[in-house]
């Protein structure tokens, strides 16, 4: 997310612009003001909360208004997505309605699917193939971009960059936007981790690392 382009820019001309950052650059891992602003340059049009979690490999988000839906990623935010780079997305917990499978997009392709936030190994698994493979980033999303799709981000800052649970859980508390959670939010994150354990089959050198997590 370097070298952003910054908004005002695009909206001084008469059609609107969509101005995509460079997802596929591991050049040292977000910043903090990235990680937590509302959104970055890059998002798909009708996103909310488009942020990096790991540098060229993962990003998050979720719907502007929400998906009341669940229909998740429309046939042209999925279109964008694969054509920036994106090679995979998942959305976490709500998309009961939503028709999931492959977008290509010339010599390129997304693939959709759906992801469980008390589930993570698939989420995880396919973190660290693009980190392995070189692939294209993972965009991870939720309804709102807030509760599911960050927890699923802490998990991965603990597996892949050697966080604490404890700062992971610092860094989803803080990055929710004071958005409630059913049965209050120390209980709901909480009950995410319980059913996530690092797996040491997924480790990474540490060049990658500094490539990749955060400053």
């Amino acid at each position: 997310m370097k070298s952003l382009v910054v908004w005002a820019l695009a909206c001084a001309f008469a059609a609107p612009t969509i101005v995509f950052a460079d997802v596929s650059s591991r050049d040292g891992g977000p910043s903090a003001s990235e990680m937590l602003a509302r959104t970055n340059s890059g998002a798909p049009e009708g996103a909310a909360f488009f942020r990096p979690v790991l540098d060229g490999v993962l990003y998050r988000g979720g719907f502007s208004g929400g998906d009341k839906a669940r229909t998740g990623l429309s046939s042209s935010q999925r279109q964008s997505l694969c054509s920036e780079g994106f090679s995979r997305g998942f959305y976490a917990d709500f998309g009961k309605n939503t028709d999931y499978g492959s977008t290509s997009c010339g010599s390129g392709s997304f693939d959709y699917q759906s992801a469980r936030s008390s589930r993570p190994a698939t989420v995880m698994e396919a973190v660290y193939d693009v980190i392995k493979g070189n692939d294209g980033p993972v965009y991870v999303h939720c309804m709102w971009g807030v509760h599911s799709s960050g927890a699923l981000s802490a998990m991965a800052l603990v597996q892949f960059c050697g966080w604490s649970e404890d700062r992971a859980k610092d860094y989803w508390n803080e990055a929710r936007n004071g958005a409630p959670c059913s049965g209050g939010c120390d209980a709901w994150i909480d009950g995410k981790f319980e059913r996530f354990t690092v797996n040491p089959a997924l480790q990474i050198t540490d060049a990658e690392r500094a490539a990749i997590c955060p400053k």
